[in-house]
């Protein structure tokens, strides 16, 4: 049956694979140079968090204008504008020298990096029909932790060898190649000639969606006031306000907490992070194919496979409040309880993005996306402001960083049930808005 209908949206689903694994490898560059600016440049862990906060608080900002740009300009050219800053602005980081320098430049990348989930998103709503969704959704959003995966490897490598420079420029080179990809093979599925009437016809085959397959212009943009007095982008707004900071903490402190807790330097504490990324890597991917096989096999409805599928992943993520005493015992079963609660919030992550193309239309989905990204960012400045900066310097201050570690894991481990609670008290029952 695929054979016959063909396999160019998994193309798609590629490129944008392959574009979230650049933006992940650009924003997480620094998290592997903490301790080298602690040695050259003097920075103190009040520095780093002004710098990590300041990037926060732009992608914040961006995000609320990226899912709008997008929406306006089409994915094609949108994905290609903010791609293009984002790239620019990770190679310009290499210019940097002080902690105002690194604000600078990293607030530009937070700015540009915001583009990359509203147009994921926008790109799998307008390239998959919504039982696919979720696994194409996990496909590309694991380009996440391939990043992840990758930067730890590689970025002691190129720092050993030719200094922390050409850390971000090698690493911000990257999307400029993958732009030639993109405008060589991009178009939206009506325009695409070389996507089959078979496939287009699959890709259009949601009947709730007939109204959507229609080109751009002819769609009904809403404003974000009118989306803000929607139950369901509430909805979508808390889940991603309440988890979306707990994956920025794996992503800045989890180097951290391998080489101040175990007192291994960064080559070795390399081995551990790119483990839990690993790990995350199998959530990503299961957690899309887990609401597929519940509608194909089981025959249940779309919302209902996708909402008992993100409360099984928050269930997973609770053994991380035992991460720490497990990991007196032998470090790497704090790197198993660790690796699995960033795979159930990956497979979260899947299925609370495509929530947006379940309950909107597609002419929206970017702004909802980037109003949801908006929310997110805020959630992970706040944690960084009001926890991880004051509890880590005290903490370490006093020598204590353990029990600082202890505090962030009770609050990793409680965040997805509540954000489940209260996502279900919002939108109990499936309502699709009409634009």
């Amino acid at each position: 049956m695929n054979e016959k209908i063909g396999r160019y949206r998994w193309t798609i689903c590629g490129l944008v694979f392959f574009a979230t694994t650049i933006n992940y490898i650009d924003r997480n560059v620094i998290s592997y140079l903490k301790s080298t600016f602690t040695e050259t440049l003097h920075w103190t862990d009040a520095d780093y968090s002004n710098v990590e906060i300041t990037f926060k608080i732009f992608y914040a900002i961006g995000m609320l204008g990226a899912g709008r740009i997008i929406d306006k300009l089409g994915t094609k050219l949108g994905y290609g504008i903010y791609t293009f800053f984002w790239s620019l602005a990770g190679v310009a980081t290499a210019l940097a020298n002080g902690v105002g320098g690194f604000q600078v430049v990293r607030g530009a990348l937070g700015v540009a990096e915001a583009g990359n989930f509203p147009a994921a998103i926008k790109t799998i709503a307008e390239w998959f029909p919504k039982k696919e969704r979720a696994l194409a959704t996990g496909i590309f959003n694991s380009g996440a932790n391939i990043g992840a995966i990758v930067t730890p490897i590689f970025i002691p490598m190129i720092l050993e060898h030719w200094g922390w420079r050409w850390a971000f420029i090698s690493t911000g080179l990257l999307g400029f190649v993958w732009l030639i990809f993109w405008f060589a093979f991009y178009e939206i599925p009506r325009k695409n000639k070389k996507l089959s009437k078979e496939e287009l016809a699959f890709i259009e085959s949601d009947v709730d969606e007939v109204k959507d397959n229609v080109t751009e212009e002819t769609q009904v943009k809403l404003s974000w006031l009118k989306l803000l007095g929607y139950k369901q982008t509430w909805a979508y707004v808390i889940g991603k306000f309440l988890t979306d900071p707990i994956w920025w903490f794996y992503l800045f402190w989890l180097p951290d907490f391998f080489e101040s807790v175990y007192k291994i330097k960064l080559q070795a504490a390399s081995w551990p992070v790119a483990t839990v990324y690993i790990i995350s890597t199998i959530g990503s991917v299961g957690g899309g194919w887990l609401p597929l096989y519940l509608i194909n096999k089981k025959g249940w409805p779309v919302f209902k496979a996708r909402k008992i599928s993100m409360l099984l992943y928050a269930f997973c993520v609770l053994p991380i409040f035992f991460a720490l005493v497990l990991g007196k015992i032998d470090m790497w079963l704090a790197v198993g309880v660790i690796g699995l609660a960033a795979a159930a919030h990956q497979a979260w992550s899947a299925n609370i993005f495509t929530t947006v193309s379940d309950m909107f239309p597609k002419s929206t989905t970017a702004s909802v996306t980037g109003i949801g990204g908006m929310f997110g960012g805020i959630g992970g400045i706040v944690l960084s402001m009001f926890v991880q900066k004051q509890m880590f310097v005290y903490y370490r201050s006093i020598n204590q960083i353990e029990t600082a570690y202890y505090i962030m894991f009770a609050v990793c481990g409680s965040a997805y049930l509540l954000g489940w609670v209260i996502m279900h008290f919002l939108v109990p029952r499936m309502k699709r808005i009409e634009a």
